[in-house]
């Protein structure tokens, strides 16, 4: 593959700030058809990732990228694209043999670096992550896409630096960014649905309460990066709710309301919006083949907090009692992971559902954000989903079997 990298701003006076600014301006060219695949190196800063699956890095700075994709081959091709942990951006794109079709996404790149704080200034310099996260493309150095589907094929790539409006979330292991096969948060599927002038960035983690949120730095990471015209999406209660949790545990009546106004003031005080999104029901039927609701008095305390502060809110909670009954017991199981022996977290079906639930909430309840979500989007309904029989999507090639943080 030839590199073609290509500085956009020159002739500046100082050396330091010249290096700064092409690496921050610079242009990121592939050609995948004009010789023969090699290993990501570090010096070069590219190449295919090590391991199962296709999976090609480029070294970049943290920020949102303008990825164009020559998609095709000499023979008809179909074609998913993820991004970093397994972030959806496109799904089966069909071309025909010996044609090429260029796709456009946008791709969110983050570091886990803060700003120092000022001296003597509480505060950290880095996200407090944990162990489950070494080794996440979500958090490294490079800009990392995966080419999946049997017949897959890209015959160029460009990726060039962008400053869109962005949509960050925060949330727990059913928003996540899942790493590995079969689990799947519907966050990871949420940038499919807009159109590329949009970034998704998923702060999102595997047992994250608000309180455990605020004390990683997670929330600080967010606000470093959030601008006026972004939105912030939010959802917590699985983990809030466990009093056998004492450290992060949040009263539904009290504490849990105080932190959802604080991160929907600290979204406004820099003009962004914040949009609550309540937390689906888990796993569980009654006799009658009902939704058992184990969520307690929390999804109730988001929509009033709502209320009060006058912000968008996605009803989820309600959505997914329609989907999960629409199913029902016998079939419900097929939307979540491990072959339904996990009862909190989903799959690649129950996510690519739950997001499409989203949509629909945005669609209803947020229309600034509704302008930017793609056009072939039909409407849904949660009371007729899709069987899960029918969909396919490809699936990456790194599984797991590890239990996740959370239930």
């Amino acid at each position: 593959m030839i590199l073609d990298r290509r500085t956009l701003l020159t002739g500046l006076a100082l050396a330091p700030s010249i290096a700064l600014a092409r690496e921050a301006a610079s242009v990121w060219t592939f050609d995948f058809q004009t010789s023969s695949p090699k290993p990501y190196d570090p010096a070069a800063g590219h190449g295919w990732e090590p391991g199962p699956g296709r999976l090609f890095s480029v070294k970049v700075p943290e920020g949102d990228y303008r990825v164009a994709l020559d998609m095709g081959g000499d023979q008809a091709s179909e074609t998913t694209i993820k991004a970093e942990a397994r972030r959806l951006m496109l799904e089966s794109v069909r071309v025909g043999a010996g044609e090429t079709e260029t796709r456009t996404i946008i791709v969110n790149v983050r570091r886990p670096d803060l700003a120092p704080p000022p001296p003597n200034a509480p505060g950290g310099t880095r996200v407090l992550l944990n162990p489950r996260e070494d080794g996440s493309y979500a958090w490294d150095d490079k800009l990392t896409l995966e080419f999946c589907g049997p017949t897959a094929a890209v015959r160029r790539l460009r990726i060039e630096p962008v400053t869109v409006p962005t949509v960050f979330l925060a949330g727990d292991s059913t928003v996540t960014d899942q790493r590995f096969e079969p689990a799947a948060g519907w966050g990871q599927m949420l940038p499919r649905f807009f159109k590329p002038e949009i970034s998704v960035a998923n702060h999102a983690e595997s047992g994250e309460t608000l309180k455990s949120f605020l004390i990683e730095r997670r929330l600080d990471k967010i606000l470093s990066r959030i601008k006026p015209g972004d939105w912030l999406l939010i959802q917590f209660g699985h983990n809030d709710q466990k009093t056998q949790w004492p450290q992060t545990y949040a009263e539904a009546a009290t504490t849990y309301r105080d932190y959802l106004r604080v991160y929907a003031g600290e979204a406004r005080r820099r003009g962004a919006t914040p949009v609550f999104v309540t937390s689906m029901h888990r796993h569980r039927f009654d006799a009658a083949g009902k939704v058992v609701d184990t969520l307690g008095d929390y999804p109730k305390a988001m929509r009033e907090t709502a209320g009060d502060l006058g912000a968008p809110l996605i009803d989820l909670h309600a959505m997914s009692a329609a989907f999960y009954e629409a199913l029902g017991p016998k079939e419900a199981w097929k939307a979540f992971n491990d072959g339904g022996k996990d009862l909190t977290h989903h799959n690649n079906y129950g996510a690519y559902q739950l997001a499409r639930c989203v949509v629909e909430g945005v669609r209803t309840h947020v229309p600034d954000l509704a302008a930017h979500l793609a056009g072939d989007l039909p409407p849904f309904d949660p009371a007729r989903p899709p069987s899960p029989d029918a969909f396919t999507l490809p699936p990456s090639a790194v599984a797991s079997q590890e239990q996740l943080r959370g239930n």
